[in-house]
């Protein structure tokens, strides 16, 4: 199985050897990054430390090797500056240690300008650097993508709110790539731990780790796993092991390929978005002139904007009827393989992660996803 190490263990690593810079310890070319709730220890390469601004700050130097070809953070250069600071006050929090500033290349909210990272990173700073900060004081953090901003533009950050760069947002030390077999049957493996675990009849059934973010901060109760790509057969193996209802959560730049039928959603094998959102709107007798301006366009955000200028109930309309197909052809999907009375909802959300589109099946538990 093709994998290799997310980026918040290599921000770790090379925040770790900073300190350790810091307090006068030699440089070594790798750190041993502990993992929360796991006792195995995993070697991270730095690639340099020394100490800068006379002595008062320490730079670590790491590049990222995720084992993976199409990832957009494969070989990222990471800059992490530190530096201590006294304080008197006694911390309630372990976190308040540890003060993590967004620098160059790192994603921000657009609305709170706080740096975009998961709790998983938060944890593991807590976990590796918090020993070796000296008593009284503070770590002052600043994290740098000197190619960060640049490698944005690639990505669909902006959609979501996150700007000036790359997010943090990965949930575990290890990568899969979603197009690989390997992340299927590793979603599988997660599916039977689930049941083997707990009884359980709803399953979450997230796209992107941009979805798993926004589901693991909601207060949904239900069991939530990452499908990748491979969400047609997942799909099938979830009603084979007799789940009774699947909800599909995702942005609906990914979603929208299940209501055209397409099952394997990753871009290089398949990519009719606006196809699929021009016959929904004919479908939906959108005016004309609106359907010719939709056909023109290149990015579902940005038929997304162009419907909802022209008539916000409109939108909303035809979004909420994408969910629809989105439910009904995932069950054809899965019809086709086997004979189930497995239930699929779609909750969808948009740009600025804003939860708001349901499916016929999912109008129950939308209210879950949004409350948090």
């Amino acid at each position: 199985m093709k994998k290799g190490f997310s980026l918040p263990l290599w921000v770790t690593g090379a925040a770790k050897s900073a300190i350790k810079k810091l307090i006068g310890l030699p440089f070594q070319d790798y750190e041993l990054i502990k993992i929360p709730k796991d006792k195995n220890l995993i070697k991270i390469k730095v690639h340099s430390s020394g100490l800068i601004n006379g002595e008062s700050h320490a730079l670590g130097i790491s590049f990222v090797d995720s084992g993976l070809d199409l990832d957009i953070t494969q070989n990222l250069e990471i800059w992490t500056i530190v530096s201590f600071e006294k304080t008197t006050k006694p911390n309630s929090k372990k976190l308040d240690r540890i003060n993590i500033i967004p620098g160059y290349g790192v994603g921000i909210d657009q609305q709170t300008s706080k740096i975009c990272i998961s709790n998983f990173a938060k944890e593991l700073f807590v976990e590796n650097l918090l020993d070796i900060i000296p008593q009284g004081y503070k770590l002052n953090l600043e994290i740098i993508f000197p190619n960060g901003k640049f490698l944005a533009e690639r990505t669909s950050n902006k959609s979501f709110g996150i700007v000036e760069g790359l997010s943090i947002i990965g949930t575990s030390a290890e990568t899969f790539s979603s197009a690989s077999p390997d992340q299927l049957e590793n979603a599988k493996a997660q599916l039977k731990q689930i049941i083997a675990k707990e009884f359980c009849d709803t399953i979450i059934f997230v796209i992107g780790e941009n979805g798993l973010h926004l589901a693991k901060s909601s207060k949904i109760k239900f069991p939530i796993i990452k499908v990748g790509n491979w969400i047609g057969p997942l799909l099938v193996d979830a009603a084979i092991q007799k789940i009774k209802k699947v909800i599909l959560f995702g942005y609906h730049g990914k979603l929208i390929k299940l209501a055209g039928g397409i099952f394997h959603t990753h871009n290089h094998l398949a990519d009719a978005r606006i196809e699929i959102l021009v016959y929904l709107a004919v479908k939906e007798e959108v005016p004309l002139e609106i359907i010719k301006k939709l056909s023109y366009l290149n990015t579902v955000e940005d038929a997304f904007l162009l419907l909802e200028s022209f008539n916000l109930s409109m939108a909303d309309k035809l979004w909420n009827k994408l969910a629809d197909n989105v439910e009904k052809r995932s069950i054809e999907y899965v019809k086709r393989y086997i004979k189930t009375d497995m239930k699929i909802g779609a909750i969808i959300f948009d740009r600025k992660r804003k939860i708001r589109w349901a499916g016929k099946n999912s109008k129950d538990y939308i209210s879950a996803f949004k409350d948090f």
